[in-house]
């Protein structure tokens, strides 16, 4: 089982032990069942089980859709199916294990194994999601740096007249390396959506003496966001840092918005209401 990575097929362990000393160890948690006719020692985790699957095929599987943006770095889905390229043999989709066809679609090698291309699988995936985390995958896969925009207008032309590339493609013009959070992109969305002026990303404030980023800053009429997570404070050091660090700034005359996930999710009128009032004030004031 160590020769095959930590994998054996029933053929194997038959060769060693009888029928029922085999499911006599899969009772009792000594190997696992991965796949049909695959076993482990125990219960492996999501690229374990690709390994396994390799075991199963006999070859390498080729990774697509929420599997290959795993593989580049660029997941914000949390995938926990795996997806491959139909390899040609009899594997069927089952709980956890997605088979797709796509004829012709690019590959490249990455970490010793094909993959639909970094901007072939940014579009692919943004095109089965809402519009908000289209946006986050898309912003996300410039991030990584495993792409660039001119290969991700490549990949939608490619995609034409496949299902959600329309949406796709008017999300591409709003899509940005300095996004550093899919949420970040959900707001940036409702902020296009609703008329906000675009935001600066990720704007470094100078102060006196030392210089904080926020999220998204509009610095002609000195007024930031901020998106705060639910974990934003992960202690009371890191809120009397952040308590410092919002005082610095609203003492070089910035007004600082805070957004949270309500804001974005639930109402997003209201917040693009709140944001444009902010600046309509900072313009007359100015």
């Amino acid at each position: 089982m160590r020769a095959a990575g930590g994998f054996a097929r029933t053929s194997t362990l038959l060769g060693a032990i009888s029928r029922q000393q085999l499911d006599g160890l899969v009772r009792r948690g000594e190997l696992v069942r991965v796949w049909h006719g695959v076993y482990a020692s125990a219960e492996p985790d999501y690229w374990g089980k690709l390994a396994a699957l390799d075991t199963f095929i006999g070859r390498r599987a080729v990774a697509c859709m929420g599997t290959a943006a795993k593989l580049y770095g660029f997941d914000t889905e949390g995938t926990t199916a795996l997806h491959i390229l139909d390899p040609g043999v009899r594997v069927r989709p089952t709980v956890g294990l997605m088979v797709h066809q796509r004829v012709g679609a690019p590959l490249r090698r990455t970490d010793g194994r094909l993959a639909t291309t970094p901007a072939w699988t940014a579009v692919e995936v943004a095109r089965t999601l809402t519009r908000p985390r289209a946006l986050a995958t898309l912003d996300a896969a410039l991030r990584s740096g495993i792409c660039s925009p001119a290969e991700l207008d490549a990949a939608a032309h490619e995609q034409r007249g496949r299902r959600g590339i329309v949406a796709v493609r008017d999300l591409l013009t709003l899509a940005d390396a300095r996004a550093e959070s899919p949420m970040e992109s959900e707001a940036r969305l409702v902020m296009h959506d609703h008329g906000v002026p675009r935001p600066e990303l990720q704007y470094v404030i100078d102060g006196t003496d030392e210089s904080w980023r926020v999220d998204f800053a509009w610095p002609e009429h000195l007024v930031a966001a901020e998106y705060e997570s639910i974990d934003w404070h992960s202690g009371p050091a890191e809120m009397l840092r952040d308590r410092r660090r919002l005082a610095g700034i609203q003492h070089g005359g910035w007004t600082v918005v805070p957004i949270v996930v309500s804001d974005v999710r639930l109402h997003p009128a209201r917040l693009a209401a709140r944001l444009t009032d902010h600046l309509e004030r900072a313009a007359i004031a100015c």
